[in-house]
């Protein structure tokens, strides 16, 4: 006779669980893309003499348009798929391969060139407010960011579904903890640390590559090139 904790089965059922499977998947894909961590080096680079009022109000804006960027894409994906004749096979292997290519630069420590192209962190600084361009798209609400949640949306059967509210949820909670990490950027890099910084992108990369083989997988599986298992 085999005695099971029913601590760990009912937390075994909790994962089973297809709300809690789907929100995780929603809230990890979206939090990694948008990487507030690894947008640290550059926000104080953007902001190199400011104070911590102008810091906070920048970073209030930086993640007040991300949370617009990518809940317009969420409410619009369903639409854009239908306009353009879109699939969600061929849009889940064209997003893993784009988060592959992130999660590839996140291994070396590094913002991928989708995110934050060269000179861009130099010209922000010159301006006297780069909260929504480009710290707010394409640096957190990058194409990463955006075609993750165009996946997301694809799997949605209706914009009234829990899966939705789970995607806007994520969303939300996403540009929450990146407001309040880039307004305390200075100091949460101080207790961090640069390696402390480097190790969590890189952790966050190899997740990330393993979520974008993950959408290239299923997005083969759904074409019928190799079968379900």
């Amino acid at each position: 006779m085999i005695l099971t904790n029913p601590a760990a089965a009912a937390l075994n059922d909790l994962g089973q669980s297809p709300i809690v499977r789907f929100s995780l998947l929603a809230l990890s894909s979206i939090f990694f893309l948008v990487d507030p961590f690894a947008a640290i080096p550059s926000f104080l680079a953007i902001t190199p003499d400011a104070d911590d009022a102008r810091r906070k109000r920048m970073a209030r804006k930086g993640a007040v348009t991300c949370f617009i960027v990518l809940t317009g894409f969420a409410i619009a994906g369903q639409f854009i798929f239908r306009m353009f004749g879109i699939t969600l096979p061929a849009f889940e292997i064209a997003g893993g391969l784009i988060l592959l290519l992130i999660g590839l630069d996140m291994l070396e420590a590094r913002r991928s060139p989708t995110q934050e192209t060269f000179g861009d962190t130099e010209e922000a600084a010159t301006k006297e407010d780069a909260g929504i361009v480009p710290l707010g798209i394409p640096m957190l609400a990058g194409p990463g960011a955006i075609s993750s949640v165009m996946v997301l949306v694809g799997q949605v059967p209706s914009i009234w579904h829990w899966e939705m509210a789970a995607i806007l949820l994520s969303i939300l909670f996403t540009c929450a903890v990146t407001y309040f990490v880039l307004a305390a950027a200075s100091r949460v890099r101080q207790v961090m640390g640069e390696t402390g910084i480097r190790i969590l992108v890189r952790i966050m990369g190899l997740l990330l590559v393993a979520l974008a083989m993950q959408y290239f997988v299923n997005g083969i599986t759904d074409l019928g090139l190799i079968p379900r298992h």
